[in-house]
């Protein structure tokens, strides 16, 4: 790692509660101090160093937790090609962490040439401060998400606790692994999905809140982003149940085989994936073409196979039958059609003293 890179590292702050805010500020300041100076020690100047971090064209993508293997080989494929078409030598970053706490990051000063989250409230928050346009989901096919997700359940080898639907959940005595809706997109689709499961049964929203309700109830701890959940549930082995990305489950089976089981509700959300060019920073360092070309290459059919690989679900026809064998048929319903969409949802459920506030003080 640069020297630079680790100083963008440390201006990486995930706002947590003003405390711990105030904690990380002081610890990073101290940090990045230490940095200045054993640059200035060693003779090297940082406007120098500077340029050859951010060289015309590079990118960095904020983006968020479950991610991490698929932009591993996203970006160096859109590099070969890039370079085979324009000769262009180019370098892409990358910045994982809970979505919401991702889009804080990029408000706050990360300069990210692209997102590429896992809920469209949290690049609209972006667009409320001025950094992408209102419409920017008219930038790319399919409301700019080249593909999407669902919810669904892992639990130990064998289902010991036989967990099969949203409902069981809410069982008594049952511990259920799930990041917190209030920093990560994960932890906000599983508290929609198990909601939007009661609605989409003919339950009425007393009933609906009455399970989620129970539960995070169940939930004995709260990550920040997805994988901190994956980690409590396959290496901390905490809880009975994790509930995530499709994705996530697939690639927790690859890695450990058969220690664990991965159950399909009868329903769940659609889980979409939005990207977007963030005007603010491309403007300002002059990489909009090669930003704008790196989002596209995600539709491409090298890009939607990669992205079928690795167990998200593609919008190439082509991509989704050669790999049609990962993804099990589900009734899935949107955002839009249940809560009305994002905005109604993040009103009414996730800011500051709404549903989940109410839930959550409720189980102390």
């Amino acid at each position: 790692m640069s020297c630079i890179q680790q100083i963008q590292q440390i201006h990486h702050i995930d706002p947590i509660c003003p405390i711990q805010r105030r904690v990380h500020l002081n610890q990073q300041r101290r940090r990045r101090n230490g940095l200045l100076a054993m640059l200035l020690a060693t003779g090297i100047s940082l406007c120098m160093a500077i340029p050859s971090a951010f060289a015309a064209g590079d990118i960095l993508n904020a983006s968020y937790d479950v991610t991490r293997e698929l932009f591993k080989e996203i970006n160096p494929a859109f590099v070969a090609d890039w370079k085979k078409k324009t000769g262009e030598t180019l370098t892409i970053n990358q910045s994982h962490g809970g979505s919401s706490k991702q889009a804080r990051s990029v408000i706050d000063g990360m300069e990210a040439s692209v997102v590429s989250m896992n809920q469209a409230n949290d690049i609209d928050i972006l667009a409320d401060k001025g950094l992408l346009p209102a419409d920017w989901t008219k930038a790319f096919p399919n409301g700019a998400a080249p593909f999407y997700s669902t919810m669904v359940f892992l639990t130990r080898k064998g289902n010991p606790k036989q967990i099969k639907s949203w409902e069981d959940l809410g069982k008594p005595g049952l511990k259920v692994i799930v990041p917190n809706p209030k920093t990560s997109g994960n932890g906000r689709y599983t508290y929609l999905a198990a909601w939007g499961s009661v609605i989409k049964s003919g339950g009425t929203e007393a009933q609906a809140r009455q399970l989620v309700d129970r539960l995070f109830k169940n939930v004995p701890v709260l990550d920040g982003g997805g994988r901190g959940a994956t980690t409590t549930f396959t290496q901390r082995d905490i809880g009975d149940v994790l509930v995530t990305f499709e994705n996530e489950v697939q690639l927790v089976r690859q890695e450990f085989g058969d220690h664990f089981e991965v159950v399909y509700p009868n329903i769940s959300i659609l889980a979409e994936s939005p990207v977007a060019v963030v005007d603010k920073v491309v403007n300002k360092l002059g990489n909009r073409k090669q930003a704008t070309a790196y989002l596209q290459f995600l539709y491409s059919e090298q890009g939607q196979e990669i992205i079928a690989k690795h167990f998200f679900r593609p919008r190439s026809a082509l991509a989704a039958k050669k790999y049609a064998a990962s993804f099990k048929p589900i009734s899935l319903f949107t955002v839009d059609e249940v809560f009305g969409g994002w905005k109604q949802a993040q009103k009414k459920h996730f800011d500051d003293g709404g549903e989940f506030d109410k839930i959550y003080a409720a189980k102390k």
